[in-house]
C-alpha cells in the first residue's frame, strides 16, 4: 500500500514540473507570428543624398537626407521605395504651351511682289516693231525660226513723216539694172526701184524709217558692204511699218523675244495684256 501511495505522489511531481516547463507552448495561439526584431540604434547613421536624386522645389531650401539603416532581418522585407527619383537628365522647368494656341499665320506676300507677280501674270502678250526694208525681213526670218504659229501676227502702222535711204534717180533704165546687180553682189537684198513720174523716178529705196538715227545707221551699215552712192532723205509721205504681235508668251519666248530684239536696237518691245 506504501508503495503505492509514494508512486502517485512521484507521477504527480512529475506531471507538475512537466506543466511548468513546458505548459505554455500548449497555451499559445498558432496564428501569432513572432515579433519583429528589435532596430539595433547602434547601426542608425545620416547619408546625404546624391545630387541626381534631388528634384529642385520652388521656395524650398534643400538639406540632407536622413536614412535609416535597418538591421538585416527588417531589410530583407523591406517594399518598394516610396518616391522614385527624378532622371539626371530631366529639366527642372518646361514652359507650357496651351493646346488651342493659334498656329502662327503665314506672311502674306508684300504688296510690290503682289503687284508684279500680277503684272506679270496679266503681260502675256507683246508688241515688237517697228519694221521696213532690210529689218523687216530679218526680223521675219528670226521668228519664223521660233515657230510660234498662230501667236504670231503682225500690222501695218502708217506715218505721215519719216525718212528713207535711197540711191539718187538714174538716167538710164539700164544703170538702173546695173545697180540693182553691184546691190545683190554685195548682199543687199532689200530694195524698190520708184517707177512714178517725177523727180524720184528710177530712185533706188533700200529702206525707209521712222527717225533719223535709224536712217543714218543703216547708211553705215551699207558703207561696210561697200555702197557709197546710198543718201539719207526726209520724205513726207505716207509710209508702212510693220508691227509683230506675239500672244500666249512663256517665260521661255519672252527671253528669247529680249535676246532677239537687242540685234534691233532700234526697236522696240513692248510686253502687255492681250486685247481679247
Amino acid at each position: 500500500m506504501t508503495k503505492w501511495i509514494v508512486g502517485l505522489l512521484l507521477l504527480a511531481n512529475l506531471a507538475l514540473f512537466g506543466w511548468m516547463r513546458w505548459g505554455n507552448l500548449l497555451t499559445e495561439e498558432a496564428e501569432v507570428a513572432p515579433a519583429q526584431a528589435v532596430l539595433n540604434p547602434d547601426k542608425i547613421r545620416l547619408l546625404e543624398a546624391p545630387a541626381s536624386a534631388v528634384t529642385a522645389v520652388p521656395g524650398s531650401t534643400p538639406g540632407p537626407t536622413l536614412t535609416l539603416s535597418p538591421s538585416p532581418a527588417s531589410a530583407a522585407s523591406a517594399a518598394t521605395p516610396a518616391h522614385a527619383p527624378a532622371p539626371a537628365s530631366a529639366p527642372a522647368h518646361l514652359p507650357t504651351i496651351p493646346a488651342s494656341a493659334p498656329a502662327p499665320a503665314p506672311a502674306s506676300m508684300p504688296a510690290p511682289v503682289a503687284a508684279a507677280a500680277t503684272a506679270a501674270k496679266a503681260a502675256n502678250c507683246a508688241e515688237w516693231g517697228e519694221f521696213s526694208g532690210d529689218d523687216l525681213a530679218r526680223a521675219q526670218q528670226a521668228l519664223s525660226l521660233m515657230k510660234l504659229g498662230d501667236n504670231l501676227t503682225q500690222r501695218s502702222v502708217e506715218r505721215n513723216h519719216g525718212y528713207w535711204v535711197y540711191i539718187p534717180p538714174l538716167k538710164k533704165h539700164a544703170s538702173v539694172e546695173k545697180k540693182i546687180a553691184q546691190l545683190k553682189e554685195r548682199g543687199v537684198k532689200d530694195y524698190f526701184v520708184v517707177q512714178e513720174k517725177g523727180k524720184w523716178q528710177n530712185a533706188i529705196s533700200l529702206g525707209v524709217f521712222g527717225t533719223q538715227d535709224a536712217a543714218e545707221k543703216y547708211i553705215a551699215m551699207l558703207r561696210t558692204k561697200d555702197v557709197r552712192t546710198a543718201k539719207v532723205g526726209e520724205r513726207v509721205s505716207k509710209l508702212k511699218y510693220t508691227v509683230f504681235v506675239i500672244k500666249d508668251l512663256d517665260s521661255g519666248t519672252t527671253d528669247k523675244l529680249n535676246a532677239l530684239q537687242k540685234e534691233f536696237p532700234d526697236s522696240e518691245l513692248k510686253l502687255s495684256a492681250c486685247n481679247n
